[in-house]
């Protein structure tokens, strides 16, 4: 099973071959920079920063500090040290932490449906209120969801309210009103005009 190359940047470091070829096979060749050691890395090093570092370790290395290139920050990049035995089992542990992020990043609304999105999280605020014993939800909802759509569609009209009427398919006067009634700010855009001489 590979991983979408999206999903991690990763930056391997080993003269294993076999390693190597793990790491190929598992990820996509976008997503993994191989080189032997620092030393071997292109010149022309990418500037983006790495998810993950993978490094073999070797006898009578200190730290892998000292052995990293320059551009990587160990405190924002996760750094895998160890023997080729070692890193013959990173790639099972890189691609579970991957499946980890990309259903952390689902959770979190990335790559949802709408209906999907909205029913995540009012099922979490419906949980919520009626574990608080609340009451009268439907109107609670209908204007806290009515709220942001009136306030997005303003935004994306310029403030003008015949064509944010039209889009949201209300009458004019209703939308008048709603806006009222929800204290929506209103931020009308400039007209661009043209000049006459």
């Amino acid at each position: 099973m590979s991983v979408p190359s999206s999903v991690f940047s990763i930056l391997l470091l080993t003269a294993d071959t076999d390693v190597q070829a793990q790491f190929k096979a598992m990820f996509k060749d976008a997503s993994v920079t191989m080189a032997r050691d620092v030393a071997s890395l292109p010149k022309d090093l990418p500037k983006r920063p790495f998810d993950v570092v993978v490094l073999e370790s070797r006898p009578g290395q200190e730290s892998f500090s000292q052995v990293l290139p320059t551009q990587i920050d160990p405190s924002h990049t996760l750094v895998i040290t160890g023997s080729r035995t070692v890193l013959k089992r990173a790639p099972v542990m890189i691609q579970t932490m991957s499946q980890h992020r990309e259903h952390t990043q689902k959770g979190n609304g990335h790559d949802l449906s709408l209906e999907d999105f909205l029913d995540q999280k009012m099922g979490d605020f419906v949980k919520g209120m009626h574990n608080g014993a609340a009451k009268n939800l439907h109107p609670m909802l209908i204007s806290a969801v009515e709220r942001p759509l009136i306030s997005s569609a303003l935004r994306e009209t310029q403030g003008n309210q015949i064509q944010a009427a039209e889009l949201l398919g209300l009458n004019r006067n209703t939308l008048r009103k709603k806006i009222t009634n929800l204290h929506i700010p209103l931020k009308r855009g400039r007209v661009k005009t043209t000049g006459s001489s």
